[in-house]
């Protein structure tokens, strides 16, 4: 562990501002790197990152460099305190084994006010956690109680840090960034980069193939879902003139691939952006998704009424038979759309069933 870092963040804080301003990107609802766990000693308390010993062959190389999108991070020694920012980092690490000694709250999808999704409550029980120590900054990254947790590592594989952002984490601990652009990291990228940023690379891997091997397990009970058209789709009761469509390189969109989906490409082609994980579209243009046999989307029954009953939006085939698997607000499932090992497991007997019953809809 580098010990050279440990600073009082307000001492780099008042200097660095005068520079920049802070505006931390909050936490999103609606990647290529690895490590792995290894609880080596036991937690005292839920602060303290909880590992299990490294096989040898696991071992790790030191010092690890690791590039994305921000720049490139070095890690001279195995971190013994991580920290996660933004969105389900964190649920990567506690999957290896791993409590960190701080991360970020849960911003959709919590029930209790806990800030702590289904999944990571319980893998936190699991692991022995029962104080957690949960960053409330959904309106900006709170970088005094990230410096407070006294990291060695910083995982943010999954997250729309900016550039600002990254230069100040950086005068923390080693951050480890996205691959390509803001929240379009897949769950097996996430995995790699975050295992890796915590020197468990081989754990890592493991969990990957473990999580497949679930996934297609899984799978094989729902034959209809191959090959059929997808597309995420969010529309607005209160605007229903704009549509907000998810691209293939949003993790939500990349999974749907990974069941055995496909998008339209009356809709790929219009895609002028391929980094962006999103793209907007006119009600006018609603032909576009006219070849798609299943509609996902975040919404309920009032809202598919609401899009049944418009004059444009209504004609969607998808729509008119009621082939849409909307994931309801409030409810675990719609925090599992953006996915992790740990919300896989969790959901995907839920999200199976919801998106197969859509897709019965066209034999009905």
């Amino acid at each position: 562990m580098n010990t050279t870092r440990r600073f009082s963040f307000k001492a780099l804080f008042i200097p660095f501002a005068l520079t920049i301003a802070l505006v931390g990107c909050s936490n999103q609802p609606s990647n290529n790197s690895t490590a792995a766990p290894s609880p080596s000693a036991a937690a005292t308390n839920a602060a303290a990152s909880t590992e299990a010993p490294a096989s040898p062959e696991a071992a790790t190389a030191y010092p690890i460099t690791i590039k994305h999108a921000l720049g490139e991070t070095v890690i001279e020694s195995k971190p013994e305190r991580v920290v996660t920012i933004q969105w389900a980092n964190h649920d990567v690490a506690l999957a290896l084994g791993v409590v960190p000694v701080g991360f970020s709250a849960a911003n959709f999808g919590v029930q209790d006010g806990s800030g702590l999704l289904p999944w990571t409550a319980e893998k936190l029980k699991e692991l022995g956690a029962t104080e957690p120590n949960v960053f409330q900054d959904t309106d900006g990254l709170d970088f005094e109680a990230i410096s407070d947790a006294n990291p060695d590592v910083i995982l943010a594989s999954y997250s729309g840090i900016t550039q600002e952002d990254y230069d100040t984490l950086s005068q923390i601990a080693p951050v480890v960034a996205y691959p390509t652009a803001p929240w379009t990291t897949t769950w097996r990228e996430q995995v790699l980069l975050n295992s890796e940023g915590m020197g468990m690379k081989a754990e890592g891997e493991q969990l990957i193939k473990d999580t497949e091997d679930m996934i297609n397990e899984k799978l094989s009970k729902y034959p209809q879902i191959k090959g059929k058209k997808v597309a995420w789709v969010n529309f607005s009761a209160d605007d229903l003139s704009q549509l907000h469509i998810y691209t293939p390189v949003d993790s939500r969109v990349s999974f749907l691939y990974e069941l055995g989906m496909e998008y339209p490409e009356s809709i790929t082609k219009q895609i002028t952006d391929p980094t962006s994980y999103s793209l907007n579209l006119s009600a006018e243009n609603v032909e576009s998704l006219y070849d798609a046999d299943l509609i996902v989307g975040y919404g309920n029954d009032e809202l598919l009424k609401a899009i049944q009953a418009d004059s444009l939006l209504g004609k969607i085939p998808a729509v008119e038979r009621g082939s849409v698997a909307f994931i309801d607000s409030d409810t675990p499932l719609v925090a599992a759309g953006t996915p992790n090992p740990l919300s896989i497991a969790y959901t995907i007997d839920e999200y199976l069933a919801l998106i197969g019953g859509a897709i019965d809809k066209l034999n009905e």
